[in-house]
């Protein structure tokens, strides 16, 4: 039996969503429009919404309703301190922790060469105007500890470290509460590596 083409259409649009397969489309696409119609509904007008409405903040390039978002615009946090990570749900993650009071600049991805994606297409230009203002001492690295976060944060602290600015890197290692037999090998040898005095 052949599928609605407007049903197959939706199918199709939920699989850009990562780790959506085309079981896990169909199943979204059947529940939305058998059993939850409303939050379809709901779900359609958020997304056209969240398009039409949210922007990247000037300051930050992360995402925000207006000019800037609501951590560069609050007086309450340290302007001395910049902490670039790759992506917005990377700010969140470390906003989370509550461990950071500083600013943030969302590089919105990583040097790829392979994939075409050099130092303009992550804003490196912004990156570093934000970073010598005169303001900023500090740069935190909070890239991704993948071969691309890697060499970006490489880049990054060569270029900022020539200017005279101190630059540092989040650590590796163990995760809190973790035992060492469930640890792998490459993350087990990273904590030695970067061990501190007690």
């Amino acid at each position: 039996m052949k599928v609605p083409s407007s049903l197959d259409e939706l199918m199709a649009a939920l699989r850009c969503l990562p780790g959506v397969g085309p079981k896990s489309a169909q199943r979204m696409a059947y529940h939305l429009l058998q059993r939850d119609q409303p939050g379809a509904v709901r779900l359609a007008g958020a997304l056209k919404t969240a398009l039409e409405r949210i922007r990247h903040c000037e300051k930050c390039n992360s995402f925000s309703d207006d000019m800037l978002c609501e951590l560069c615009g609050s007086a309450r946090r340290d302007a001395s301190l910049l902490c670039v990570v790759e992506s917005p749900a990377d700010l969140l993650m470390v906003e989370q922790t509550h461990s950071f009071a500083g600013l943030y600049f969302v590089l919105a991805g990583v040097l790829s060469p392979l994939d075409g994606v050099g130092p303009k297409e992550i804003h490196l230009d912004r990156l570093l105007k934000r970073a010598t203002d005169g303001v900023v001492r500090e740069v935190v690295l909070a890239t991704n500890f993948t071969a691309e976060g890697e060499a970006t944060a490489h880049y990054i602290g060569e270029l900022l470290g020539a200017r005279g600015l101190k630059v540092t890197r989040i650590a590796r290692g163990l995760p809190v509460g973790g035992e060492l037999d469930h640890v792998d090998a490459g993350t087990l040898a990273q904590a030695v590596i970067e061990r501190r005095a007690v």
